[in-house]
C-alpha cells in the first residue's frame, strides 16, 4: 500500500517527502487515488496537470504568529466600523435575498451576515490562492497529509461535477473557498444551488452562498428565534470558577445569582441552557466584559471552533441588524 493510501484511509499525517517519495511520485499517487474515486481522467489531467508546490502555502502554514491576540484586539479589530457600515450597506441590498433565505432553512438574517462578514468581508475577499495547488501542497508536505489528500478529493469531486469553472476554484491558503470559506468536503455536505441554477456556486452566487451558510448551520442545530447569546453584567461575587462553555445553568438560575442584561431587562426565556464566558480571563469578571451565551453560540462554533470568532459573529450580525 502507497503512504499516500494509508495516509488517506488512516488520516495519519505521514510525511511524504520526508519519507522519501518526492513530489512527482506523490503526485502520481494522487492521480491513482482520484482513478479508484470515480473522477474522470480529463478532471485528473487537467487539475493536476504542471503542478509544484506553493512555497508561500508551506510558509504561511507554518508560520507561528507573533503574539496571541487578545479578546479586545481581536474584538476591535473585526468590528471596525467600516466593517459594520459595509454589513448595513450589504443587509439592506440583500434583504429580499436574506429573508428567503431565513425562511427556507429558519435562520435568521443576523448569524448570516455576521459569518459572510467574518469569513470574506461580505464576499470581498476570498482568497487568492488555487485550491487544488494548496491542497496539493499541504497533503505532500505532511503535517497533516491524510486530512489534505481527503480535501484534495473532494476537490477533484467538485471540479469533476461542473460546479464551479478550473480557473475559478480559487480561496484560502488553506484550501477554504468561495464566501462561505468551505472546505471541500464541508462543500460537498452543505453547499445548495439556491438560485436555481443546476450549480453549486457559493464564489460568484451571493444566494448560494447565503443558502449554504444557512443549511450548514441549520444542519448543526441551529434553533430560530432563540438567538446566540448577549453582553452581561456579573455580581460583584460573580463565582468565576462558574464561567465557561462547560458550566451549564438555566437562564433562570444565572438571573437568581445576579447576572443581568446591562440595560435591566430580562435575559430571556428562563428555561434556557446558557454559559458564561469571560473572554478575556478571570479578570474580566468584574470589568463589563461578559456573554451568557446559548445553545446556538456552540453551533457558531461548529463553523469555526474558536469562542472569539462565535461571538464577535454574534455581535457583527447583532449590530448589523439593529
Amino acid at each position: 500500500m502507497s503512504l499516500l493510501r494509508r495516509a488517506l484511509l488512516t488520516g495519519g499525517a505521514a510525511v511524504l517527502c520526508a519519507a522519501g517519495e518526492g513530489f512527482d511520485g506523490f503526485l502520481a499517487g494522487v492521480r491513482a487515488e482520484a482513478r479508484r474515486a470515480g473522477i474522470s481522467q480529463a478532471t485528473i489531467d487537467r487539475a493536476l496537470g504542471g503542478l509544484q508546490p506553493n512555497q508561500k502555502v508551506i510558509a504561511l502554514d507554518r508560520r507561528q504568529p507573533e503574539f496571541t491576540l487578545t479578546w479586545e484586539h481581536y474584538r476591535t479589530t473585526r468590528l471596525s466600523d467600516a466593517r459594520i457600515a459595509q454589513g448595513r450597506t450589504m443587509y439592506a441590498q440583500n434583504r429580499a435575498l436574506l429573508q428567503a433565505v431565513s425562511a427556507a432553512y429558519r435562520v435568521e438574517p443576523g448569524v448570516l451576515m455576521g459569518v459572510w462578514g467574518l469569513e470574506t468581508n461580505f464576499g470581498s475577499f476570498q482568497g487568492g490562492f488555487n485550491v487544488v495547488e494548496a491542497l496539493v501542497t499541504l497533503a505532500w508536505d505532511g503535517r497533516r497529509a491524510g486530512y489534505f489528500t481527503a480535501q484534495l478529493v473532494h476537490a477533484l469531486r467538485i471540479l469533476d461535477h461542473g460546479d464551479v469553472a478550473f480557473a475559478r476554484m480559487s480561496g484560502s491558503y488553506a484550501g477554504a473557498m468561495g464566501q462561505p470559506q468551505f472546505m471541500p468536503d464541508s462543500y460537498q455536505r452543505f453547499a445548495v444551488d439556491f438560485d436555481g441554477d443546476g450549480r453549486r456556486d457559493i464564489w460568484d452566487s451571493r444566494a448560494d452562498a447565503l443558502g449554504s451558510m444557512a443549511n450548514y448551520l441549520a444542519k448543526c442545530g441551529w434553533r430560530s428565534r432563540e438567538g446566540w447569546g448577549q453582553r452581561v453584567v456579573l455580581p460583584a461575587d460573580f463565582p468565576v470558577s462558574q464561567a465557561g462553555r462547560n458550566t451549564r445553568r438555566s437562564v433562570g438560575e444565572w438571573a437568581r445569582i445576579g447576572v443581568r442584561r446591562e440595560d435591566r431587562g430580562p435575559l430571556g426565556n428562563p428555561e434556557q441552557p446558557a454559559s458564561v464566558l469571560l473572554p478575556g480571563g478571570e479578570a474580566e469578571a468584574g470589568s463589563g466584559q461578559a456573554y451568557l451565551v446559548l445553545a446556538n453560540f456552540n453551533v457558531i462554533r461548529r463553523y469555526n471552533p474558536s469562542d472569539f470568532y462565535a461571538l464577535t459573529v454574534g455581535m457583527l450580525g447583532d449590530l448589523i441588524v439593529a
